[in-house]
């Protein structure tokens, strides 16, 4: 196999699947649409779970468990829900050698059997609210796989919530939806674009499905996340009732919530380059490598000696992974780690030790600048954070580049090509379905008001929204 990347700029397809392959994030898996996810893609993903899980404990939700297999018939109970999901379920028919008296569905995602247990709990505005996260795997039959982007199996966390009042549960939603911008922005230095989904777009069973949409450098959308406001349909489905402060008897207002290990994804699309990943240093499971190089025992002692003790004096502050592989050539390990997007990497020689510096070299400009030992645990701090603001303000230049407004169909066609668009929308179905051709959707609606008509019928538009092409 070449070592050698396509070059995103014209082959951003290609080139993503083989920096998968070659940075040894995941592999194919002998189910069609299914991926292993190998250690360097799950160290990615636990970085980002453990940002995550903090955020959404820090607010009050706990961790919980729920089964894989969920009965049909809960699925059946809300008519949209089911619909929604039909075609991409996986069904189990015989377990034990036997012919299942009904069938049981891995779950494509858990509401139906939360609901189910949380009828079991709530019974008093005292139980209200009940806020529970879960991090699971879900299956979803993928027609069109692509690593990470789109499997058949994927890793997600998804938080499910009831709530006294439909007031209380909306700010939940937008809540989660702000703590997922947070994420994406100041941690994955994506910046993204958040919004209410349209009808034709919205999660089957909610009354509003917001998102949070990255757009990477082809101009295609990238959902990264979505925050549900339920309908109470699902909580009359699974008869969850609670007596209230007067003492009536009502339904609680429910949320759903979820992001997923496309995260992964979109931090390869967006910042990736033609020598392989470049990772923010806040999500870097490695931030800083030293790349030990000498010739003789003495020298291996002795710069060792001063790479440890940089390691060590910045233990709990960064992340730092001495390579100490003596199979592989100091050129080798270069290319090895850009490949792998680490944000520093640090060369230190006998030469180094002589002038009592270290050779950094950061992965955004792969540029090499001594820099002196005695203030080498500060600068790799400040270096790091100046690199996330970087990556951040970058990618925030790209996608405002890409960002066009048209007023028309035709012209958001031939603009969609390499950008994505806003646009004026009446909301209805109708001129929504008359863009599934062009292989357009309705990514999200904006609260602004810049085109007068909308793109479709020439009505007046309800509100602006923006339509791209999407993973």
């Amino acid at each position: 196999m070449s070592n050698r990347l396509p070059d995103p700029k014209t082959n951003l397809s290609d080139w993503y699947q083989e920096i998968i392959h070659q940075a040894e994030l995941a592999d194919n898996a002998p189910v069609r649409g299914c991926i292993v996810i190998r250690p360097y893609g799950c160290d990615i993903w636990e970085t980002i779970r453990n940002i995550l899980d903090k955020k959404i404990k820090d607010t009050g939700h706990k961790n919980a468990m729920f089964p894989l297999l969920i009965p049909e018939s809960f699925l059946k109970k809300e008519a949209d829900h089911i619909e929604g999901f039909a075609p991409e379920l996986a069904v189990v028919t015989h377990a034990g050698g036997k012919l299942l008296a009904e069938p049981l569905v891995v779950r494509p995602t858990s509401e139906t059997i939360v609901h189910h247990m949380f009828a079991q709990w709530i019974k008093s505005y005292r139980d209200l609210p009940l806020l529970i996260n879960q991090w699971a795997n879900v299956v979803r039959w993928e027609m069109r796989p692509r690593a990470f982007l789109r499997t058949s199996e994927f890793f997600w966390q998804e938080g499910h919530t009831a709530h006294a009042t439909e007031k209380e549960a909306l700010d939940e939603v937008l809540l989660m939806l702000s703590i997922y911008k947070d994420l994406a922005e100041n941690f994955l230095a994506i910046p993204v674009i958040t919004g209410k989904k349209s009808e034709g777009e919205k999660f089957p069973g909610a009354i509003t499905t917001y998102t949070f949409e990255g757009f990477m450098p082809d101009g295609k959308a990238l959902q990264m996340g979505t925050s549900h406001l339920l309908s109470q349909s699902f909580a009359k489905a699974f008869d969850m009732k609670f007596q209230t402060k007067e003492g009536d008897v009502a339904y609680p207002w429910l949320t759903s919530w979820g992001t997923t290990t496309r995260l992964i994804g979109a931090l390869v699309m967006t910042h990736g380059d033609k020598q392989g990943l470049v990772l923010p240093p806040r999500v870097a499971p490695i931030q800083v490598v030293i790349i030990p190089i000498y010739k003789t025992e003495a020298e291996r002692e002795a710069v060792l000696l001063v790479a440890e003790k940089i390691k060590f004096s910045l233990a709990g502050k960064v992340r730092i992974y001495i390579d100490e592989d003596e199979q592989k050539t100091p050129g080798k390990k270069f290319y090895d780690w850009e490949l792998r997007g680490v944000p520093v990497r640090l060369e230190i020689g006998p030469k180094d030790l002589a002038h009592e510096h270290a050779m950094v070299v950061d992965r955004l400009g792969i540029e090499k600048a001594p820099h002196p030992l005695k203030t080498i645990d500060t600068y790799l701090i400040q270096k790091l954070e100046a690199l996330q603001k970087e990556m951040f303000d970058r990618a925030t230049k790209r996608m405002k580049d890409m960002w066009v407004i048209q007023q028309n169909l035709d012209a958001i066609i031939t603009a969609s090509e390499w950008n994505f668009v806003q646009t004026g929308f009446c909301g209805s179905r109708e001129c929504e379905a008359q863009l599934k051709p062009h292989k357009l959707s309705v990514r999200c609606l904006l609260n602004e008001k810049q085109v007068p008509n909308c793109c479709i019928c020439s009505n007046p538009s309800a509100s602006d929204c923006i339509v791209a092409r999407s993973y």
